[in-house]
Parts: C-alpha cells; structure tokens; sequence
C-alpha cells in the first residue's frame, strides 16, 4: 500500500509539472507573444515582460521580435526618368508594431521579409524610374569644394536638382509604410546601399567627366597663355625701354668725354710750342699707326707733316 501511494504521488506531481510546465510561459524585455488555440489567435498579444500563463495543451505561444529587424534587398537594374539603367542595392530596418495583425497576415518573419521584397523594390522601381539619373545620383545642389574659376565652371557643368537622393528615399519609405501598416509592420527607415552604373551609363559618365575637366583645363591654358603673352609683351616694352635710356645715357656719357678731351687737347695746344709740337707728333704717330703696315706704298709732299716726321727719322 505504501509503495502504491508513493508511486502515486510521483504520477500526480509528474502531471502537475507537465501541466504547469505547458501553462507557463516568459516573456522578455525583447519579445512580444501571440497566443493560438487551434491555429487561431486569442486575446491580444502580449507584449509586457514577465511571467504568464495559458490553458495547457490547448493554446500555444507564437514568439516574435520587439528590436529592430534588418531588410536588405538584392540588387536591380532600373531604369530612371531619362532612360539611363542604373543598379539599385536598397536596405531598411523595420519592426513588428502590431504582433497580432503581423501573425494573422504573415505568420512569420520569413514571409514579412518575403512581402518587404514586392513592397519596398516594388516603391524603389517606382520612384527611381520617375526621376533623371542625377536626382538618384546626388543628394542636393552642394557647392564644389573649390574656389575661384574653377568653381564656378563646375558649378556650370552640374545639373540642378530639385528633388535628389535623400527625398526619394524618404518617398520609398513613406509609400512602403502605407501597404506595410496593414501587415502590421513599419518599416523605420529605408536608404541605397549602393547605386551602381551598367556598363554603357558607366562610359557616358566617364566621357562626360573627361570632357568637363579638358573643358576646364583647356579655359585656364587660354588664361595662361593670354597671361604670358601680356608679361611678354610687357618685358619686351621695358627691355627696349631700358636700351633706349642705356643707348642714350652712353651717348652723353661719350659726348660729353670727347669734348673735354678736345678741350684737353686745345688747352694743351695753346699753352706752349713745344707743346703744340708735341700735339702735332702724336696725332701724326697715331696717323702712321692707324694708316700705314709693312705692305704700305704712300707718295708724300715734302712740305706735309709725315714727310717732315719721317725725313727727321732719317
């Protein structure tokens, strides 16, 4: 009898464990709960941490995030407003607002993800397809880094945009928001991981680049080639400038030393005889050196100067 009861007692309290067991349940700080019974949802979902309870073997917990979930896309080839194909890779983080509308349309995070594919792809095709390349492309109407001219031929050279980059995307999450709301979703932000050109628009955008930094190389070797031509003009100006004064400067240096050597000359000349003797003989000595070699032939009056010079040589 007595091993009977204990035994018993241990079935009874085996039962009571499966049974508390298969009642209780723990809700984290992380996590929100749908409660199923036969598949289908009952009460609300419960979304405060802590312990609870449920009817055994009857109802059944259906866990789902409370954090912020990741939704990364593939990447696309979409076209753009001015028929140029870009590659688009989108990602978004989202959340499970309202656990039980998610259970009942979706059931799970796998078909959320699944349903996120048409919606938020679906929205990036829509508006990229309705704006040019450079709305995709570029943010806003930024101002070149650098200054001078050459800011402001690249500010030429840039398309203006009215809408741009960050305004779309919030466009793809505001309309994305609008079909996810129903599925008790939301999706908290959406961005382009990357925009990517195929290979013909890669080219385009390659020669255009080119064209515009030839474009600006070729204004600035204009300016410097006007540039030089003026400081070359301006040095040939002062360089004969500076000739005519040295030129005319030494004329009056030479001017003025070959008068006061002939008044030298005239001074030394009137003063006495022997002097002027002494004139006459040098200015003829420099005659015969700067007139006569060794090759010379010369027929003389007996009354000139040389022929008196020379007969006294004799």
């Amino acid at each position: 009898m007595k091993t009977n009861r204990i035994i018993v007692i241990a079935i009874i309290l085996i039962v009571a464990i499966i049974v508390l067991a298969q009642s209780a349940y723990v809700v984290k700080e992380y996590e929100q709960v749908v409660i199923t019974q036969f598949g289908k949802p009952i009460g609300d979902a419960k979304s405060t941490p802590g312990l609870k309870f449920k009817k055994p073997f009857i109802h059944k917990t259906n866990y789902f995030e409370k954090r912020f979930l990741e939704w990364d896309g593939d990447p696309n080839q979409v076209p753009t407003k001015d028929k140029k194909f870009i590659f688009v890779d989108t990602y978004a983080r989202w959340q499970i607002t309202d656990p039980l509308q998610f259970f009942k349309r979706l059931r799970n995070e796998r078909g959320a993800q699944s349903r996120l594919d048409d919606i938020i792809d679906g929205e990036t095709r829509d508006f990229i397809a309705n704006h040019n390349l450079e709305e995709a492309v570029r943010n806003s109407n930024r101002q070149p880094i650098s200054e001078g001219e050459i800011s402001e031929l690249i500010d030429d050279s840039l398309v203006h945009i009215e809408v741009g980059r960050e305004k779309i995307q919030q466009m793809i999450l505001k309309a994305s928001n609008e079909q996810a709301s129903k599925l008790g979703i939301e999706v908290l932000d959406v961005r382009f991981k990357r925009i990517n050109y195929v290979e013909d628009v890669r080219e385009q955008v390659y020669e255009r680049m080119r064209s515009e930094r030839h474009r600006i190389a070729d204004k600035f070797r204009s300016e410097g080639q006007g540039e030089a031509s003026r400081i070359n003009g301006e040095k040939e100006r002062d360089l004969k400038t500076i000739q005519s004064e040295a030129f005319r400067t030494a004329e009056e240096i030479k001017g003025e030393a070959d008068a006061k050597a002939a008044s030298i000359y005239a001074s030394a000349y009137d003063k006495t005889s022997n002097a002027r003797q002494l004139y006459g003989f040098m200015k003829s000595m420099e005659t015969f050196r700067r007139t006569f070699d060794t090759t010379t032939s010369v027929i003389l009056s007996t009354e000139s100067d040389l022929y008196r010079y020379l007969k006294n040589m004799q």
